[in-house]
């Protein structure tokens, strides 16, 4: 398995030391890869739509008017 190097912010290490500690995880490194597995997955559920999709929106409003939007 390829290793990478990452700096996080020290309220997220203590997060995932404390994550650790509950049991939660084994280790650190379990920890990291399942949260960043995690993320990727709900990335890719939740994330950037292909703005192909649905042609027009962001050029004539949601309601077919360039100043009126609902949502």
């Amino acid at each position: 398995m390829p290793k990478v190097e990452i700096t996080v912010p020290e309220h997220l290490e203590m997060q995932i030391a404390q994550m650790v500690e509950q049991g939660e995880f084994v280790n650190r490194e379990e920890a990291i890869e399942e949260l960043i597995s995690t993320g990727m997955k709900a990335y890719k559920t939740s994330g950037p739509q292909d703005s192909e999709a649905e042609p027009g929106f962001e050029d004539d409003g949601m309601m077919g008017h360039e100043d009126e939007y609902v949502f």
